[in-house]
């Protein structure tokens, strides 16, 4: 995502990181953006805490270090922010997190302003599949995750302008099943589907699963496939009003 920003020409006032988790995309924004403000909204106020670098007493007195960052704990589909408030939003890996992600994309169109840019990754369809595919029982063993074309569907549906969607696949490799198990976890990656397993899953069917991703060792490895989509795009000036009617916008002649 970063390396996005490489061949888009913005100089935002205002970032808004979108599931900001522990602030690890603020160290490359503030990087490309030094003179703009920072504002980093994530659902788990434990998140928010756990990223926040303390000042020394003497930085604290004199208001020095991380006094344009801001942290907020708010919900991504009812953002706390007023209208037009924000040139950029920058959200990494969040939307398939999101039982729906339309609200929070709608919210993103509200709050930038005429001319900002919305900047997402996210995951897609094919990631984990190889875990779906072990264990086969008919219940949910990963989230839901949105295929790229609906969600430049859902941007044009928000009102955003010129949506571009690009995907790429990595592999990950593992040892052993219980690494990558410890490693999803770790990065808080539990299923909370509804056609999840509600019950605790039997030896039989934990030895049938890991049977089963055996059979894909490639080379001595364990394959995970993550297929990341990234998506962004601008917020234009509307071409209706709220209640439906036509906007028409007439130029003024130029002086001659």
């Amino acid at each position: 995502m970063q390396e996005r920003l490489d061949y888009v020409k913005i100089d935002p006032k205002t970032i808004l990181d979108l599931g900001c988790s522990r602030g690890g995309s603020f160290p490359g924004l503030a990087g490309r953006y030094p003179d703009a403000r920072l504002i980093g909204l994530d659902a788990a106020p434990a998140m928010l805490t756990a990223g926040r670098t303390p000042r020394a007493g003497w930085q604290r007195l004199l208001g020095l270090g991380k006094s344009a960052e801001m942290r907020l704990a708010a919900d991504a589909a009812k953002l706390p922010l007023k209208n037009a408030s924000a040139s950029m939003v920058w959200s990494n890996l969040l939307l398939h997190w999101l039982d729906d992600p339309l609200p929070a994309l709608g919210e993103a169109h509200r709050v930038l302003e005429v001319g900002g840019l919305l900047m997402f990754s996210t995951l897609g369809p094919d990631s984990l599949k190889e875990l779906r595919a072990a264990f086969g029982d008919g219940y949910a063993h990963t989230q839901r995750f949105i295929d790229m074309h609906d969600l430049g569907d859902m941007l044009v549906g928000c009102g955003f302008a010129d949506p571009v969607m690009d995907m790429e696949v990595v592999t990950l490799t593992y040892d052993d099943l219980d690494t990558l198990f410890a490693e999803l976890r770790a990065a808080g990656s539990s299923c909370a589907m509804k056609a999840r397993r509600h019950g605790l899953t039997g030896r039989q069917a934990w030895a049938t699963a890991r049977a089963a991703y055996e059979t894909m060792r490639r080379e001595g490895k364990l394959p995970a496939t993550f297929e990341v989509v990234y998506g962004h795009a601008w917020k234009v000036a509307p071409k209706q009003t709220p209640d439906g009617r036509a906007i028409v916008r007439f130029d003024l002649p130029r002086s001659k």
